[in-house]
């Protein structure tokens, strides 16, 4: 779209200024730093040659002609009635103590002597006599002693312009940091966002309204003074204010709200002023701060009390929004992840009359974003971005731009010509749990335990009802996982859950634990992460959701939590220790339960569940197809063997992996809960947990 360039072309008053091409803005001919170097080489100069001097010493006029009578002037300089010279032997004058022993010395005549020069050779013949024409001395010794004050003076003179002239000099503080968007820099338009329709639409509306006020205005509206965006981190504000610059004709001045924080008082209000006159002066424009959170906290809150300085710089952002004086035509856009600690004064309709809320994309959000950053990525025909867009439930526009990003490196390193989904799965893995833990070699009883523990996942969650869709399953230890199971969600249900769908969400968490204490015998440490997610599900079933029959649909627990610090530090307790003794009792009556159901399940299927370990041991992944296939008693096709990659770099021995691991973890494991068995599974997480933590 260049909508932009086509406004700029109907509306000639309208000038797209660049940074610093304002007509009334002038560029200073020296920079500061290089007339601070002149003056401070000139001063030195001055002083290296003063210093270079023999000091001359006074004498009165009789030293000077008892000096004479005895032959000791080895030379001399007369000008005028002052007489300046060197002796041939030092002599000691009286200056205090002991006395200062000469060679150069300084004295005055008493009045004009022209037999002066034929008394000293009379003394002594080799005596040198230099004599200089007083008549421009005066002028010359006026003028050194006034340059030290006139330096001076420029130099104050410079400092005071730059000062008013404000850009990125000395002494400039006062004046903001603020950057224009220009034709120069890349220009990000709304085709460039995916996930965020509605974000899109309330901000087009703004620039609508910047581009044709009199089609609002006709009806009474009025243009909105400010636009803020919220939304968890990565998805997408920063980028929205960017395509607002790309499509408004209109200047876009933007800075962080760090900028205005500074080591001198008074220099954030100071900045937030420059900021609206410049706004004013290029109205009607777009001003965005960045982290808006940095400036617009809560005043008078916090363990420590509050910040002059940066309230200061506050309420100044106060006034300038809707204060005395309003500045018209000037949209204030920001962007924060942290709306909880902004001041109630900021927020209110007159300063930030919308809210926009960014946040995390749905599945069709996820699938216009995967085609955003694919768009100059080759890809093979076997790339699904839809099956991509189900498998990453939580993820931001952020991830997803990594995650493509991943992929492309992965291709690349194996030197193919295109990325094909298996570079985007192996992708998702790694930026869902970690690389590959290629280096560590496990002993064959754990890689079993590891393989009934998954299989039990895949075949609780395929058996259940309401639980999602199987999507794959691998033993290969990523991160601190030794295995994985990841589901593909139908939809992102975020706001509503059933209660039906949440104990089968418990049972398939359950399933791993289950499956290795019915086939194996004995039960490991890779079930912690699984019994925390099963445990936060029930207990917030219990405690939030009212979704206990015994205690009825009330919550219980009030959250407290500190402005600044922003997040839980505890939990109220507004409910008798009966009460909570009853909570535990329903959370433990839930997780047995499940427990029981995921027991039933695997012991009805305990083949199947056996042909999945089996599998698992035998290829390490396993995707939702192979599965069926073996939940039905089916055979799988053979193993499709993949083309050699190509090196480019030299691998190391074969004998020094095995040699280096030795003496790992499968000689001396570590203490507590080892990694090998910790199972834990973001996509398994329910969507209610992924909310409560944005």
């Amino acid at each position: 779209m260049n909508g932009d360039d086509k406004n700029r072309d109907k509306n000639p008053k309208k000038k797209w200024v660049p940074p610093g091409g304002s007509p009334g803005q002038q560029k200073p001919s020296r920079s500061m730093a290089l007339w601070v170097m002149v003056i401070i080489l000139f001063f030195l100069a001055f002083l290296l040659f003063n210093s270079s001097k023999e000091r001359e010493w006074p004498i009165d006029y009789s030293q000077f002609i008892a000096e004479i009578d005895n032959g000791n002037i080895a030379s001399v300089k007369i000008k005028g009635l002052e007489v300046r010279g060197k002796l041939v032997n030092p002599i000691t004058i009286p200056t205090g103590g002991d006395g200062t022993t000469i060679t150069s010395f300084k004295t005055i005549l008493p009045a004009e002597d022209s037999q002066l020069a034929e008394r000293i050779w009379a003394s002594n013949p080799d005596t040198q006599i230099e004599a200089e024409y007083p008549g421009s001395s005066v002028w010359v010794k006026a003028l050194a002693t006034a340059l030290p004050l006139i330096a001076l003076l420029v130099l104050w003179v410079i400092l005071m312009r730059n000062m008013q002239s404000g850009g990125n000099k000395a002494f400039s503080f006062g004046k903001s940091k603020a950057k224009m968007m220009d034709n120069n820099m890349p220009r990000v338009t709304f085709d460039d966002v995916a996930g965020a329709d509605e974000a899109k639409g309330e901000l087009q509306e703004v620039i609508e309204f910047l581009k044709d006020p009199k089609k609002f205005q006709k009806l009474g509206g009025r243009i909105p003074k400010g636009v803020i965006l919220l939304g968890p981190p990565g998805t997408g504000k920063t980028l929205l204010a960017r395509a607002v610059a790309g499509e408004a004709a209109v200047p876009f001045f933007s800075m962080s709200g760090s900028d205005f924080v500074e080591m001198f008082v008074g220099v954030g209000a100071s900045r937030v002023r420059d900021l609206f006159d410049k706004g004013k002066k290029h109205a009607p424009c777009i001003l965005f701060i960045d982290e808006l959170d940095a400036v617009g906290r809560h005043r008078g809150a916090g363990l420590g009390g509050g910040h002059d300085e940066r309230e200061q710089t506050l309420n100044q952002l106060l006034v300038e929004m809707d204060g005395f004086v309003t500045n018209e035509g000037v949209i204030l856009l920001a962007a924060t992840n942290r709306p909880d600690v902004l001041d109630p004064a900021l927020l209110r309709p007159g300063r930030f009359d919308r809210r926009v809320i960014v946040d995390m994309p749905d599945v069709r959000g996820r699938l216009g974003i995967l085609k955003v950053h694919t768009r100059n990525v080759p890809m093979a025909d076997d790339v699904d971005l839809e099956i991509l867009a189900r498998g990453t439930p939580g993820m931001s526009g952020a991830d997803l731009a990594n995650l493509v990003n991943e992929a492309a490196l992965l291709a690349a390193r194996r030197d193919k010509d295109n990325v094909y989904m298996e570079e985007f799965e192996e992708s998702k893995d790694k930026v869902f749990l970690g690389p590959e833990r290629k280096s560590r070699v496990f002993k064959e009883d754990t890689r079993r335990m590891t393989a009934y523990h998954e299989a039990g996942h895949a075949v609780v969650g395929s058996c259940l009802e309401n639980a999602d869709p199987l999507h794959k399953v691998t033993i290969i230890s990523r991160g601190r996982a030794g295995g994985l199971t990841s589901f593909l969600t139908d939809d992102d249900n975020y706001y509503y859950q059933s209660k039906d769908y949440l104990l089968d969400m418990i049972t398939m968490a359950l399933g791993g634990r289950v499956a290795e204490e019915l086939v194996i015998g004995r039960i490991g440490s890779g079930a912690y992460g699984d019994i925390k997610t099963a445990s936060d599900i029930a207990r917030k079933m219990v405690t939030q959701w009212g979704m206990s029959e015994k205690l009825g649909p009330i919550a219980f627990g009030n959250k407290e939590e500190q402005i600044f610090l922003g997040r839980e530090l505890s939990t109220h307790r507004d409910y008798s220790e009966q009460t909570a003794q009853e909570i535990d009792s329903e959370v433990k009556a839930i997780i047995s339960s499940c427990y029981e159901k995921a027991r039933s399940v695997l012991t009805e299927h305990k083949n199947q569940l056996q042909s999945v370990a089996e599998a698992l041991l035998e290829r390490e992944t396993l995707d939702g197809e192979d599965v069926k296939i073996l939940l039905s008693d089916g055979t799988l096709p053979p193993v499709k063997k993949k083309p050699e990659e190509k090196k480019t770099e030299p691998e190391p021995p074969a004998e020094e992996p095995p040699a280096v691991n030795e003496t790992d973890d499968t000689v001396k494991p570590e203490p507590g809960p080892t990694d090998l068995f910790e199972d834990v599974d973001p996509e398994e997480s329910p969507p209610a947990e992924k909310k409560d933590d944005v």
